[in-house]
């Protein structure tokens, strides 16, 4: 399966940023203060206290008492060979349920894997119901926001093997059943910009989805809604795909 090289999107930036924080805060025995880190990462003020605060919420580093970072538990736990995969899950899971609560949706981590669409982990809420699938989400990639988006990784000859091997049935009376017209918005669809299904898979809920990839690892992430909050989907996109980094650095530590 060959990935189709787009250019990084803003939540890719943020965490090779905070790649080179945690790298140049590992180094250090003792703690890094932020004026260190600045001269270190060359990253600038602002930028670097965003940073700091976001990898500090996630558990990444620790400010001791005089005020220099360290690495903290969360990366101890991922870095470690022996219980990665669990660590990542928990770590990963811990993300979702925050972005549940602060994009208030169901929300949803899904993987390319095996030329197959698989939904890893999802939060959700009583307040916020997650999408009842009706239809395997593997079967229907041309019908949600999160196979369009993971389809839009893909080259074209990857998207091509996809919707040869799966029927593109009408879900709804939404549903684009044209392979033609599908890989041509595939194709145009801009990697910063959330891929959203507006009742393509189900009448009553619309979804967002945005990429997710570290390394050869093809992923994305995604929220739905109920049909009555539709005027909402574009805020919630839009903070679903801000608060990407935390998933993106947890794939890539």
């Amino acid at each position: 399966m060959a990935l189709k090289h787009e250019p990084p999107t803003t939540p890719y930036h943020s965490a090779q940023e905070a790649l080179r924080v945690l790298e140049t805060v590992a180094r250090s025995s003792t703690g890094v203060t932020d004026t260190e880190l600045a001269r270190h990462t060359r990253i600038g003020p602002e930028r670097l206290t965003a940073l700091l605060r976001m990898l500090r919420r996630e558990g990444y580093v620790e400010q001791i008492a005089d005020g220099a970072y360290v690495t903290g538990e969360t990366l101890a736990r991922l870095g470690s060979a022996q219980h990665r995969e669990q660590a990542l899950r928990d770590k990963l899971q811990h993300t979702l349920d925050r972005l549940r609560d602060s994009v208030g949706a169901a929300v949803y981590m899904s993987r390319y894997v095996d030329g197959e669409i698989s939904v890893t982990q999802y939060a959700d809420s009583p307040a916020t119901p997650k999408v009842n699938e009706w239809v395997d989400f593997r079967s229907s990639a041309h019908a949600t926001a999160i196979g369009k988006s993971l389809l839009t990784q893909l080259d074209h000859a990857g998207r091509r093997d996809h919707l040869a091997r799966h029927k593109m049935a009408r879900l709804t009376s939404r549903t684009i059943t044209s392979d033609r017209l599908l890989l041509s918005r595939l194709e145009s669809q801009p990697p910063t910009v959330p891929v959203l299904d507006l009742q393509e898979y189900a009448v009553g809920t619309v979804c967002a989805a945005v990429p997710v990839t570290a390394g050869s690892s093809v992923g994305c992430l995604a929220l739905s809604l109920p049909v009555e909050h539709a005027h909402r989907l574009r805020q919630a996109a839009d903070a679903l795909n801000r608060n990407a980094a935390p998933v993106l650095l947890s794939m890539a530590i």
